[in-house]
């Protein structure tokens, strides 16, 4: 996630920092910024300036745990996106 982050231009950066700061402080959030994926998976929506971006994260012990972030190139998000996702949150909970 965060290599990803990282090799977004700094505006790009910044608006999708902004987006993660406003759940990670508002949570419980819904549409237009945050939408639910199913499996206890979540996704920040944020509009860069020319394409979309989606954060997708779940919620452990009132903590937000960042787990994949890429540019939308369809309307759906991809299931590779949301198995990668799933994946790491499993990771993530038999790590904990």
């Amino acid at each position: 996630m965060r290599e990803w982050l990282k090799g977004l231009p700094k505006e790009e950066r910044r608006i999708i920092g902004e987006d993660i700061m406003t759940v990670q402080f508002r949570w419980p959030l819904g549409m237009p910024l945050v939408d639910h994926l199913g499996s206890g998976i979540w996704e920040i929506r944020s509009r860069l300036a020319n394409r979309i971006a989606r954060t997708l994260f779940f919620v452990h012990e009132e903590e937000i745990i960042l787990l994949h972030g890429f540019i939308k190139k369809t309307k759906e998000t991809p299931n590779e996106d949301r198995a990668l996702a799933l994946r790491r949150k499993n990771a993530y909970l038999k790590n904990a």
